[in-house]
């Protein structure tokens, strides 16, 4: 009989952490920064606007490039240096390539000029805000959020 209940809470010992293992890993993932995001709100952009242009910014991390990142805003590939932790973060070194696209050159100038500037984060469920102490913002929702 001993061994019956021994058996019995070693099963629901399991149970337990194999089920908060599953939850903390949803949880990480909901909180992901290093994933791609489509920008929604910046400026007086419409959302039309920013989908139409396809603006985007790829903050997966590379393996031979740890802290450098890609972007695009409709026209050019942009690429940056970051640093993202707890809720701070650096943009620096931000290049792009030099084509000129009639039309679409306005989001990309704009986000090259004002990146730098962002040195805070926020995630909430699936957007990511980006903000400074001058009350700009840009807001970004995950590209693999359905």
């Amino acid at each position: 009989m001993k061994f019956l209940k021994s058996i019995g809470v070693l099963s629901l010992l399991m149970l337990l952490l194999i089920s908060c293992n599953s939850s903390k890993k949803v949880s990480e993932s909901m909180g992901n920064i290093n994933r791609k995001w489509m920008l929604v709100e910046y400026k007086d952009f419409t959302k039309a606007e920013l989908t139409k242009l396809e603006a985007n910014m790829d903050l997966t991390k590379r393996a031979e490039a740890p802290n450098q990142y890609g972007a695009k805003m409709g026209c050019n590939g942009m690429f940056f240096t970051a640093e993202l932790n707890k809720g701070k973060a650096k943009f620096s070194g931000v290049g792009s390539t030099m084509m000129y696209c009639d039309g679409r050159m306005k989001l990309e100038v704009l986000f090259g000029k004002e990146l730098p500037t962002m040195d805070q984060y926020k995630i909430e469920g699936h957007f990511l805000t980006l903000s400074n102490g001058n009350g700009d913002k840009m807001k970004f929702v995950a590209a693999d959020w359905d």
